[in-house]
């Protein structure tokens, strides 16, 4: 695997050489030959490759990639620009444009929020085409929460944003006293509803990053 660079390798260093990384690596060396995964194999930690750890501001937890053709590219929510917006995606634009007043846009890449510091990572890193969470048992849920209780522990002052019943579950291994959580329904059609819009997640990170002295967030895409 190439470096991440930004910081990441040297704060996931002891995950990489755990045995159970290792069999998550043989794992995706059966799947990638003899099936069709998502993402790319290169885009597999895009996540952590667009945004750097000392650049880190919030967390989006997202569940699982998407298991269509050329949707998923390694951050969570995200479409390759020139695909359809998923139905979540849409609702995620719509709060953004009620929260904030801004445009909703036509483009679901959102690696210009993973540029402006916004990790956005999946809790399963990859899955098999047509069969969604197809991937969650490989080992994966070990190693996304070793990563957000890193990123608990070794930085300060982030947001954590967990939408949905999955992302939630995620909560006790951030640490409160020295970050923000903010916890909703998640955007999908189906819950919505329920608690997602009106959240307001958009200008209450900015609000919180201000306080403690980080540069607000540009969720204009």
């Amino acid at each position: 695997m190439k470096p991440l660079g930004g910081g990441w390798d040297e704060l996931l260093e002891g995950l990489f050489a755990d045995e159970r990384y290792l069999k998550i690596r043989e794992f995706l060396k059966y799947e990638y030959t003899h099936y069709v995964v998502y993402p790319d194999m290169y885009d597999l930690y895009n996540c952590f490759r667009f945004t750097p750890l000392n650049k880190l501001k919030a967390v989006i937890l997202g569940q699982d990639p998407y298991h269509e053709p050329k949707q998923a590219h390694g951050l969570c929510f995200s479409v390759k620009k020139g695909v359809e917006l998923p139905p979540s995606l849409k609702n995620i634009f719509k709060e953004m444009h009620e929260d904030l007043g801004i445009t909703q846009p036509d483009c679901g890449d959102l690696t210009k929020w993973a540029e402006e510091g916004v990790l956005l990572l999946n809790t399963t890193l990859s899955v098999r085409e047509h069969l969604a969470n197809s991937h969650s048992k490989c080992g994966w849920a070990w190693f996304t929460d070793s990563v957000i209780k890193l990123i608990s522990d070794r930085t300060q002052n982030n947001v954590f944003i967990l939408w949905g019943g999955n992302a939630r579950s995620k909560a006790p291994l951030i640490d409160q006293s020295k970050h923000l959580i903010l916890q909703c329904a998640h955007p999908s059609p189906l819950s919505a509803y329920n608690g997602f819009f009106g959240c307001k997640h958009f200008s209450k990170t900015n609000e919180y990053l201000v306080q403690h002295g980080k540069k607000p967030i540009c969720w204009q895409l």
